[in-house]
């Protein structure tokens, strides 16, 4: 402890702690969260390590005093302090994976407390709307977004532009859920992050806050960079101070980015291959293909859990109650609505596939039956495979044996379509059948 409270830590000499090895352990409260990274920042010269316990588990207002009436035993403070002393460097699997260790979310499957994400898209996507509805809903302290559990906390935005869109989306965000002081500061101007001076007006910024927070969001990359993205070596610099966000305000960073321009590119980030290889979480905004289709949301990478499938958003437009243009005209702005998965064709199986060709040369060799059933002599169906297909005699061959597995009647005699009659095959499914036949019928009709 130190004098003054936990408004006074910069007044605090933290020389005596030079070197050493700090566990601070915080009020569970605002206070107490402003305090412990305060005195974190303080030590980061002087300490040899300083880490934080994690008491957001617990009740407001409890702190080390209280472990004592909850009946913790001297061992189990040692745990939470990670400081015993005869704990080795190697641990046997069975030990290791003894106590279990959940994954803190703040939102379950999407955003993963303390990870380092990436959310990226070609420009016009939507990533910047999708971006703000998460961090809306955290800072808003929302229940859920799209069906997914929110864990509510402070939200930092660092905007490094488009400033004049995003009052329109924020203010059309909250006038739309009813929600009046979310959680939120935006960053007026931009900044290279991945510089000491850049680095600091950031901490020194959020320092000034009345608590860390749960996600510093970086949008977009390139705005906050000194160097080149293409660069392994810039994109480590900008890593590296994304790391030590984290490691000082306990906190999720989110980068946002835009993608390639070429059609292969639209999958992953822009730039380095130490991006990806970097990142916890990362996230594509895909735009709709046609007016009709909703924007598709997909996890590319999720280190510690499984991907999640992917979820469908629509843009809904609104006006700014009280807004409005030079000319007197209502403001407008946008809101994302869950939106729905659009219709893909099913993709043919080789069953369907093979079905077809055989109702091809049945039809080819003149629609013959026998009893009723549509009946294919081999030769018919060689003639056509080599006639309409393209397809060599020797792979007509194949083709039309009953041991091909890839061919037309290996896979019609697996699945029980057609059975062998004389020099040919007859369809045995009644259905297949049935509709065949009709169609034959209909057209002796014409």
């Amino acid at each position: 402890t130190w004098s003054g409270g936990s408004n006074a830590t910069g007044k605090a000499d933290w020389t005596p702690l030079q070197g050493r090895e700090v566990i601070v352990w915080p009020d569970a409260d605002h206070a107490g969260a402003k305090a412990a990274t305060d005195v974190k920042i303080a030590l980061k010269d002087i300490a040899a390590s300083t880490r934080v316990i994690d008491v957001s588990d617990k009740p407001e207002k409890w702190d080390a005093a209280d472990a004592e009436a909850d009946g913790l035993t001297p061992r189990d403070i040692e745990v939470i302090l990670g400081s015993t002393t005869d704990r080795p460097w190697l641990t046997r699997a069975k030990d290791f994976s003894t106590e279990p260790a959940p994954i803190k979310w703040l939102i379950k499957y999407w955003i993963q407390d303390q990870a380092l994400m990436m959310i990226h898209g070609p420009s016009g996507s939507g990533k910047t709307f999708v971006v703000l509805d998460w961090c809306l809903h955290i800072s808003a302290g929302k229940a859920e977004w799209l069906g997914h559990k929110v864990r509510p906390g402070r939200v930092v935005y660092l905007a490094g532009e488009g400033h004049q869109g995003l009052k329109g989306r924020t203010a059309a965000w909250r006038q739309h859920h009813s929600v009046d002081d979310p959680d939120l500061y935006l960053s007026s101007s931009g900044c290279d992050l991945n510089t000491p001076d850049g680095y600091q007006k950031v901490v020194d910024e959020v320092r000034g806050l009345d608590g860390p927070p749960a996600i510093i969001v970086v949008d977009t990359l390139h705005r906050f960079l000194d160097g080149d993205e293409n660069s392994a070596k810039d994109a480590k610099t900008m890593l590296d101070a994304c790391a030590e966000l984290t490691a000082v305000f306990c906190c999720a960073v989110i980068l946002v980015h835009h993608t390639g321009v070429s059609d292969e590119a639209q999958q992953r980030a822009r730039g380095s291959s130490a991006w990806k290889a970097a990142l916890d979480i990362e996230v594509s905004v895909v735009p709709p293909k046609k007016e009709s289709d909703s924007i598709e949301i997909i996890q590319r990478k999720m280190k510690d859990a499984e991907i999640s499938t992917p979820v469908y958003t629509d843009l809904k437009s609104i006006e700014i109650k009280g807004w409005l243009d030079e000319d007197g005209e209502p403001v407008k702005s946008a809101v994302l609505e869950e939106g729905a998965e659009p219709l893909r064709p099913k993709k043919e199986t080789p069953q369907q596939k093979q079905m077809k060709l055989f109702e091809r040369a049945w039809w080819d060799a003149g629609h013959e039956d026998i009893e009723g059933s549509p009946y294919v002599t081999r030769s018919a169906l060689q003639d056509f495979i080599v006639k309409n297909l393209g397809k060599s005699k020797a792979t007509a061959t194949n083709y039309s044996k009953a041991s091909y597995p890839n061919g037309i009647i290996g896979i019609l005699l697996d699945a029980g379509m057609i059975v062998l009659f004389q020099d040919g095959w007859i369809i045995s499914d009644n259905a297949w059948a049935s509709v065949l036949m009709v169609q034959k019928g209909s057209k002796k009709d014409q």
